[in-house]
């Protein structure tokens, strides 16, 4: 008797943990009652009708992502091979939305393979209408194109694609020694090219420093000679005055003004000797040369003495 109360107590046990059913976070469960659809059942202790109410489906509402490598031709024949990493997601946790992901596919394989082949079969056919030489320029609108085609498609399955990252680009061994070649000849011509264009630059300043330096030293000789002519101006001035003064002393203590002028040659055979340092000047020593240069000497000397009357 005792026995039978037991096993009551345990059936009645199992029967009431039988109402209740467990969904874990992120997750959403799907029931079925005789095989057909009955309701989606959120996360946390949900209650369930026995025996008839069964949990056909735990789907994730969580980010879910899968890698891809797959292989693609070029409107030039030439393969692309792709790495790929896809994110994607449940669209939204409205009703319809979690029994189309429940019950459009068999299985979970199922759905990812066609999911997979989707999305190769989209890149593949943008693919072929692109060139080799535009594709590695090409991988946002790769993604965009991929969006766009299959959004719709995967909004039916209950899905939504969130992200599609080209992880890598390659080509045959072939052409990626070419297209290294390429890259390696434009880097050569284009440091050739700034290397002209800093020689020029150089040889240009250079130009203009010396352009520069000729004008400088050409301005500095033109003020040289300027002040030279205004010192020998000077010195002539200075010259005349004194020997205007003299004259006129000399003409006030009735003695001859010639006298000056014989003064002044004497001298000046004087300082040739002194400072002729090995120069050979040749003078006219004769008392008629003598004659004729003192005759001259005081012909300059009426023309500077402006006290003098002019014939």
């Amino acid at each position: 008797m005792q026995i039978a109360t037991y096993v009551i107590i345990l059936l009645a046990v199992l029967f009431l943990l039988s109402c209740f059913v467990t969904v874990q976070q992120g997750t959403i469960a799907v029931t079925t009652i005789f095989g057909k659809y009955n309701r989606s059942l959120p996360p946390g202790l949900n209650f369930k009708i026995p025996v008839i109410e069964k949990v056909f489906k735990r789907i994730s509402i969580q980010n879910r992502s899968v890698e891809l490598e797959f292989q693609a031709i070029t409107i030039d024949q030439a393969n692309v091979y792709f790495k790929a990493m896809l994110l994607y997601s449940v669209w939204n946790q409205q009703e319809e939305t979690i029994k189309n992901v429940a019950f459009k596919f068999m299985d979970e394989r199922s759905f990812m393979q066609a999911l997979v082949r989707t999305i190769e079969g989209s890149i593949r056919g943008f693919v072929a209408t692109k060139r080799q030489s535009e594709v590695l320029g090409l991988r946002r609108d790769i993604t965009e194109h991929v969006k766009e085609q299959i959004d719709q498609t995967l909004e039916e399955w209950g899905y939504h694609l969130q992200d599609l990252q080209m992880n890598d680009i390659t080509f045959d061994e072939a052409i990626m020694r070419s297209m290294a070649q390429v890259v390696a000849s434009n880097n050569l011509k284009a440091a050739a090219e700034n290397e002209g264009q800093a020689l020029l630059i150089t040889k240009t300043k250079a130009a203009e420093a010396d352009g520069n330096a000729i004008k400088i030293a050409a301005e500095a000789e033109r003020q040289a000679a300027q002040l030279r002519g205004m010192g020998v101006a000077l010195f002539r001035e200075e010259v005349a005055k004194g020997m205007s003064l003299a004259a006129k002393e000399m003409q006030q203590a009735n003695l001859d003004t010639s006298v000056i002028l014989f003064s002044m040659w004497t001298e000046a055979i004087k300082n040739f000797a002194e400072n002729g340092k090995g120069n050979v000047i040749f003078l006219d020593g004769s008392s008629e040369g003598m004659d004729k240069t003192m005759q001259q000497m005081m012909a300059m000397n009426k023309l500077m003495d402006p006290g003098m009357p002019k014939k």
